[in-house]
């Protein structure tokens, strides 16, 4: 029997773990600095349980994800600052491998210093980069992936803000339009949806000095004409604005996906189809994008040239120690301090 991500293994886990082994040869795989779940029950105790019931039998002391890429002196500099983190001790990233870079925030032009970090460039052509942000602030997360060229959210299964907006969303309600405007600008930039809003109305009131564009021209014909047929319309005629992209691109394509289920004859509920949109996401997966902002819950197991972490100051040792070990030729840490003094987990 093999177990993998034993570090995730809570008590009630491991003793059954623990029995089985009595009648299967059994292995256990994982690593105590990357149990980052806080999940609610306690956790198999590391030392006195998990090596004590299964007596370490090996380590992995090559950095095999860095030694293939020419970067195992870097590779190493994270083991020896994992082994630090373990023991509980600092970081100087002044002293840190010449691939680590620290921006200094804690000023006034802290959002500025964390935008410029995320706009890095990687050292190698068609590199990825992954930018980790503050996993108790999502919308912080979506700021700089708007904010940031090229740069898209990495979302959560549930895909809650697609399922939400479906569970709530009447086409023929009086507010309707708004609500499509609302929810494009929280997947879209540079949309412009205040403006949007009140020319539509100019224009049904017949004051408008212009004429309507497309999209205008998209925006009433859906406020006439309410289905979900004109809210895919509409959202597709905001996508080819000039100026405008998805930072969002998870939640919009399942959106778009969700409305042509809802839209056919006998379909689905709007909500039903985001449920199965949202299923068939899990089962299939995502692709990643070549610069991907998110939490280390959802960067997790994944891997990019670059990494750059936000809010290295506000992380425990284990989320620190997994954002540090993302990126395989590059890592950009924005902290307070040149010395990280991880927090303890709360």
């Amino acid at each position: 029997m093999l177990v993998d991500e034993y570090q995730d293994c809570n008590v009630p886990q491991h003793a059954i773990v623990y029995y089985m082994a009595a009648a299967f040869p059994t292995c256990v795989l994982g690593d105590p600095m990357q149990a980052i779940f806080d999940f609610q029950e306690p956790l198999a105790d590391w030392d006195s349980m998990v090596c004590k019931h299964f007596p370490i039998a090996g380590e992995l002391s090559t950095p095999w994800r860095w030694k293939n890429v020419n970067e195992e002196a870097f590779g190493q500099w994270l083991l020896d600052a994992r082994k630090q983190l373990l023991a509980g001790k600092a970081i100087d990233l002044k002293t840190a491998h010449a691939s680590v870079s620290w921006i200094k925030t804690g000023g006034k032009d802290d959002h500025e210093r964390r935008l410029e970090a995320c706009r890095v460039k990687p050292p190698n052509r068609d590199g990825s980069v992954l930018i980790i942000g503050d996993s108790k602030n999502p919308q912080a997360q979506r700021q700089f992936a708007s904010q940031t060229p090229g740069a898209t959210t990495v979302e959560s299964v549930d895909l809650k803000d697609l399922v939400s907006f479906a569970r709530t969303f009447d086409p023929r309600s009086k507010d309707a339009l708004g609500k499509v405007i609302s929810f494009a600008e929280n997947v879209m930039t540079n949309l412009g949806g205040t403006t949007l809003l009140k020319r539509v109305e100019t224009i049904k009131a017949e004051k408008n000095r212009k004429a309507a564009s497309a999209l205008e021209a998209s925006a009433i014909h859906f406020s006439e004409n309410p289905t979900y047929a004109g809210v895919r319309e509409l959202l597709g005629a905001m996508g080819e604005q000039a100026g405008v992209r998805s930072h969002r691109p998870g939640i919009l394509r399942g959106c778009i996906r969700a409305l042509q289920m809802a839209e056919a004859q006998g379909g689905p509920s709007f909500e039903e189809a985001a449920v199965t949109v949202r299923e068939q996401s899990r089962a299939l997966g995502r692709p990643l994008p070549r610069r991907a902002v998110g939490s280390t819950l959802l960067l997790k197991g994944l891997e990019a040239d670059v990494c750059v972490i936000l809010n290295a100051t506000e992380l425990n040792r284990q989320n620190l120690y997994v954002a540090m070990t993302r990126g395989s030729r590059r890592l950009v840490v924005c902290s307070n301090d040149n010395v990280l003094k991880p927090c303890e987990r709360k």
